[in-house]
C-alpha cells in the first residue's frame, strides 16, 4: 500500500509538469514577447491555484483557484462546480450567463462528457455587447469518478481556448488526486494506529486488572496508584485524535506501563531509564515506542528464566534524537526477524515492531527504518533516529471526551515523565 502510494504521488508530480508544457505552448505569443515570462506567469498562476485544492474540492478551495485561473487564462469568465453540478465559485464577466450554463454543467457531469456551449444559443440582453462568445465544460474525472467540473467562459471561439480548458483540468484533477493521496495517506496512518492499538493484549488487561485485585487488601495505596496508571495508559494509548506526540508524551506512557509490568513480574523486571532533557520536545509519531518496549518484555524477558532488565534511552544526537530500546532477553535469530518482519502482514509475527518500522519509513524516509540488532540468547537492541524538525511533523492535541475527565482523578491529567540532566548514552551491545 505504501509503495503504491509512492508511486501515485510521483506519477501525480508528473503529469503536473506535463500538463504545465502543455500550457505554456498553448499559451506562448505567437509573433513576440518571452517564452521565458510566460512560463514563469504561468507557474506562478499554478502555484497560487494549487495548495487550496489539496485539501480537496470545497467552496473555499473553488474560489482561490478560480481568481488565479482566471488570471492565467485571460478568458471572460472561470467557474469551478462540485460532483452535482451545482456552481461552487465563479468569477469574471458575464455574471447573468452562470445560470443559463447550469443545466449544460449538470449535464456534463452526468455524461462525464466536455461540453461545448455557443453564446448565439442563449439568451442574452447584450446580444451585442455581452463579452461571452463560447464556454467549454470539462468535468473532473479523478479514479474514472466525477468530482466536479471546470468552466471556461472565451471571448473568442477557437481549439485553442478548447485545449487550454481541457489542460487546466487535468492540472485541477492532478491536484484533486494528490488530495485524495493525502487523505489516503492518512487514512492509512490511521489504519496503522488502529492496528498497534488491537496489539495492546487482552492478557495485558487482564493481568494488570488481576495485579490490582491482588494489592486492594495487603497494599491499598499501591493498587490505587496502579490502577491510576492503568487508567491514564488506556486514555492515552486509545485517544481518539493525533498521528503525532511529543516524545516527553511518549516516554511518559511507557512509564506508566512498565510501572504497571514491574508490579507484575515484581523483581524478574527491572528497568533502566535515561532520557537527556534537550530531546523531550521531539515529536514523533504517536505510539512508536509502547509497542518495543511491549515486546522487550513480553519476547524478551518474560521468557529468561530469572527475568532481565529493559532499558530505554534517549538522547542528543545533533540535529537528531537518538532512542534506544534494549532488553537482555532471550533474543533471537536476526535473519528469522527480519524474515518475519517483511512478511509481518502476512503471519502476523512481530505486527509491533514491523509496524514501527513501516511507519518511521512513512513519516521520515526509508533512511530512518529500526536499527535491530539481535542475537539468540543476547537479548535485542532497537534503534530509532528521529529527525528534531521535519516537515509537516508536529504534535497534536489530543481529543478527550468529556468523559474521560472522570478519569484524572485528584491528581488531574497525566503529567509529562519527569528527567534529570543525564551524560551521554554510550554504545551499547546486546549479550554483552
Amino acid at each position: 500500500m505504501a509503495q503504491l502510494l509512492t508511486e501515485r504521488a510521483f506519477v501525480g508530480v508528473l503529469a503536473t509538469l506535463l500538463v504545465l508544457g502543455l500550457f505554456v505552448v498553448l499559451c506562448r505569443p505567437r509573433k513576440s514577447g518571452s517564452v521565458h515570462d510566460a512560463v514563469l506567469d504561468a507557474v506562478q498562476r499554478l502555484s497560487k491555484a494549487a495548495p487550496e485544492l489539496r485539501n480537496g474540492l470545497t467552496e473555499q478551495a473553488a474560489d482561490e483557484a478560480t481568481k488565479h485561473l482566471l488570471e492565467m487564462l485571460k478568458c471572460v469568465a472561470i467557474g469551478i462546480s462540485d460532483a452535482e453540478g451545482r456552481l461552487l465559485s465563479w468569477d469574471g464577466a458575464a455574471n447573468e450567463h452562470y445560470v443559463d450554463l447550469a443545466e449544460p454543467t449538470v449535464e456534463a457531469v452526468r455524461r462525464s462528457q466536455r461540453a461545448h456551449i455557443q453564446h448565439e444559443n442563449l439568451q442574452c440582453r447584450h446580444r451585442g455587447s455581452c463579452p461571452m462568445r463560447t464556454a467549454v465544460i470539462v468535468p473532473l474525472i479523478i479514479d474514472g469518478q466525477v468530482e466536479g467540473a471546470l468552466i471556461v467562459v472565451g471571448g473568442v471561439d477557437s481549439k485553442r481556448l478548447i485545449r487550454a480548458a481541457d489542460e487546466v483540468a487535468t492540472f485541477l484533477c492532478i491536484q484533486l488526486e494528490l488530495a485524495k493521496l493525502d487523505e489516503s495517506k492518512q487514512q492509512l496512518a490511521r489504519a496503522e494506529i488502529r492496528a498497534l492499538r488491537a496489539q495492546i493484549s487482552p492478557h495485558f488487561i487482564y493481568n494488570t486488572l488481576n495485579t490490582i485485585s491482588s494489592l486492594i487488601r495487603t497494599d491499598p495505596e499501591h493498587a490505587r496508584e496502579l490502577l491510576q496508571d492503568f487508567a491514564d495508559f488506556t486514555r492515552y494509548s486509545f485517544r481518539s485524535s493525533g498521528l503525532f506526540a511529543t516524545l516527553a508524551d511518549e516516554l511518559s506512557n511507557i512509564d506508566r506501563y512498565l510501572t504497571i509490568e514491574c508490579a507484575r513480574y515484581k523483581e524478574r523486571l527491572n528497568v533502566r531509564l535515561r532520557i537527556a532533557p534537550e530531546v523531550q520536545s521531539v515529536v514523533v509519531p504517536f505510539l512508536v515506542l509502547q509497542p518495543l518496549v511491549e515486546n522487550a518484555v513480553r519476547h524478551g524477558i518474560a521468557k529468561k528464566p530469572g527475568g532481565g532488565t529493559v532499558s530505554v534511552f534517549a538522547h542528543d544526537n545533533g540535529s537528531e534524537a537518538l532512542i534506544v530500546i534494549e532488553d537482555d532477553g532471550v533474543g533471537m535469530d536476526a535473519d528469522r526477524l527480519f524474515e518475519d518482519l517483511r512478511d509481518a502482514h502476512k503471519t502476523g509475527s512481530h505486527v509491533g515492531v514491523g509496524n514501527i518500522n513501516q511507519r518511521m519509513r512513512q513519516v521520515f524516509g526509508d533512511e530512518y527504518a529500526l536499527m535491530v540488532e539481535t542475537a539468540p540468547n543476547a537479548g535485542m537492541k532497537i534503534t530509532l533516529r528521529v529527525p528534531k524538525y521535519f516537515p509537516g511533523v508536529r504534535p497534536d492535541l489530543p481529543d478527550f471526551s468529556e468523559d474521560s475527565e472522570e478519569m484524572d482523578g485528584p491528581g488531574g491529567p497525566p503529567q509529562p515523565l519527569p528527567v534529570a540532566a543525564v551524560p551521554p548514552v554510550p554504545t551499547l551491545h546486546p549479550g554483552a
